[in-house]
This record gives structure tokens, C-alpha cells and sequence, in this order.
């Protein structure tokens, strides 16, 4: 079905056909013989082994673009080109309880879902991804002075006041006009820092 054909339907049809779609997905992931969740950070894989298994059976590789699971002398479980590149340094893998493998994969760009694991499997749609409420307190630095940024904004556009960076260019201007009091600024428009 187009976007233009989604466009055109009820509220009521559309969430009939958003039904569907998730049904056909979640049958998708299911036939696959590993399970994966997502953060922005990292990709957690849980793959099934037999009872038993240990870090001597399995042949494990990971590079920049590329994974590969399998026991020794067996099928491979999971193989193939990594849906974006990753931090191998910061990917682990362990066996959980001996009957399975956990797979932690840490994401280069920590922004971005992925559709898939490797390439080769099914996609999910990334635009139907409800991330979790995140803690201010747990974002890095950059990214927690991003968002409070943005949070002040907000407060300041629904007070009808100026932004942080209205305000930064006003008190540029006012500490031009101090270093300066031989130019005449009677002219000047201050309020076109404001908006």
C-alpha cells in the first residue's frame, strides 16, 4: 500500500492496516533464531543454544560490519553484513545459564534505530519504535545540555519571552554598546534580536 492510498484512510481503517502490518512483522522476527531489542546506545541478541553449551563451542566473530554466531561444527546460527557499523572495542558477547548466548552490541551512531541485525534478515519498521522515557540525570553531558536547551525554549516561547540564543545575542549587543559609547545607537533596533 502507497503513503498516498494511507493518506486516504479512516482513523479506524488505518489502525486496522497498522494491526496487520505489526501482526506480519512480529511473525517475521519470530521464524528468526535469535531475539533482538534496541536502545539508541546498543543492540541487545539473545540466541538459543542447547543445555549444556559453553564459550569453548561457540565460534564467535565480530567486526566494524559483520557478526557471525555458531556452534563448532555446526550451522551458523547468525551471519552476515551489520545493518550500521558498531563499536567493536564496546561489543561483548557471554552465556547466559549455558543455553543461551547474549550478544551486546554497541552502536557507532548512537541516533539512529536499526531496521534489522544483519542485512540479509527482515526488516521492522523503525518509524513505529516507541522508545523509553530516559532520566535526564542519565543522559551524557552534550546531550543532557541539548535537551535542557531545548526544555528553557520551550518554557520561554510559551512565556512569549526570547530564547537562550535571542538572549545571548541581546546581551552581545549590550556589551558591544558598553565597549563602545562613542557610537550612537540611538538608531539601532534592539528588537530585532527579538522575535
Amino acid at each position: 500500500m502507497s503513503d498516498t492510498d494511507l493518506k486516504e484512510l479512516t482513523p479506524e481503517e488505518r489502525a486496522a492496516q497498522d494491526a496487520l502490518l505489526k501482526k506480519a512483522e512480529e511473525e517475521e522476527q519470530a521464524k528468526l533464531p535469535y531475539t533482538w531489542k534496541q536502545t539508541l546506545q546498543d543492540v541487545s541478541v539473545a540466541i538459543p543454544v542447547p543445555k549444556g553449551t559453553r564459550g569453548r563451542d561457540i565460534d564467535f566473530v565480530i567486526k566494524k560490519k559483520y557478526i557471525k554466531v555458531a556452534l563448532k561444527g555446526q550451522p551458523t546460527i547468525l551471519e552476515g553484513e551489520l545493518c550500521k557499523d558498531i563499536l567493536v572495542d564496546d561489543s561483548t558477547w557471554t552465556i547466559d545459564n549455558q543455553q543461551e548466548i547474549l550478544v551486546h552490541i554497541e552502536k557507532s551512531n548512537q541516533m539512529t534505530w536499526w531496521e534489522n541485525v544483519v542485512t540479509t534478515a527482515p526488516k521492522i519498521d523503525v518509524q513505529k519504535i516507541q522508545p523509553e522515557n530516559s532520566k535526564l540525570q542519565d543522559l551524557d553531558g552534550e546531550t543532557r545540555a541539548m535537551v535542557e536547551k531545548m526544555m528553557f525554549d520551550q518554557r520561554q516561547k510559551e512565556m512569549g519571552k526570547p530564547s537562550s540564543d535571542e538572549l545571548a545575542k541581546q546581551e552581545m549587543f549590550s556589551k558591544f554598546k558598553k565597549q563602545h559609547p562613542e557610537l550612537n545607537f540611538d538608531l539601532a533596533q534592539e528588537n530585532q534580536f527579538q522575535k
